[in-house]
């Protein structure tokens, strides 16, 4: 017989909390107490995220590196997501005048083997660097390309409600 556990999300809030016997727990504050080193109750304080400064000449293209740096002990899940009910980390990019843009080039993911999965998953663990291609009109000027990362961090039992963080590329056109 197998059993199968729903845990109950609304928009950003989590409203019950999983145990492990598979019935549903209220929490306090929406989350299962936490068993990491640090308290942690959103994906926004696992991950964080820095756009390398870019030099393009004028009329031509380079790479932006987006830079995920994820606390140790915590992963998210990479893009593609190993099944299409998990939340798969996503780069989006804004607009700048006279940039654009190439659709993000993900790295290769570990896979690796949690409890509550029956076949390992495909994560993202410590750094994880995103390039995205970049085209420069020959008459534009120096700028700031703002980029959204949408990402689910979770740890070896339980993850946490996703985050939308927001960045910016700085792109200076010589």
């Amino acid at each position: 017989m197998r059993r199968i556990t729903l845990c109950l999300m609304f928009g950003a809030t989590l409203f019950a909390a999983c145990n492990r016997g598979g019935g549903i727990t209220a929490v306090p504050g929406g989350f299962p107490p936490s068993s990491s080193p640090a308290e942690v109750s959103s994906s926004s304080q696992v991950v964080k995220v820095t756009a390398l400064p870019v030099q393009i000449a004028a009329g031509g293209s380079a790479n932006a590196v987006v830079r995920l740096s994820i606390m140790p002990g915590y992963h998210i899940n990479a893009n593609p997501a190993t099944f299409s009910y998990l939340i798969a980390t996503e780069v989006t990019p804004g607009k700048l005048e006279g940039i654009a843009t190439s659709k993000p080039t993900y790295p290769a993911a570990s896979e690796k083997k949690f409890q509550f999965a029956e076949k390992p998953l495909a994560v993202y663990e410590g750094e994880a660097d995103i390039k995205m291609a970049l085209q420069a009109d020959p008459k534009v000027a120096t700028g700031a390309l703002p980029i959204t990362v949408r990402v689910q961090a979770c740890d070896n039992e339980k993850c946490f409600p996703p985050a939308t963080l927001n960045a910016t590329v700085s792109v200076e056109v010589k």
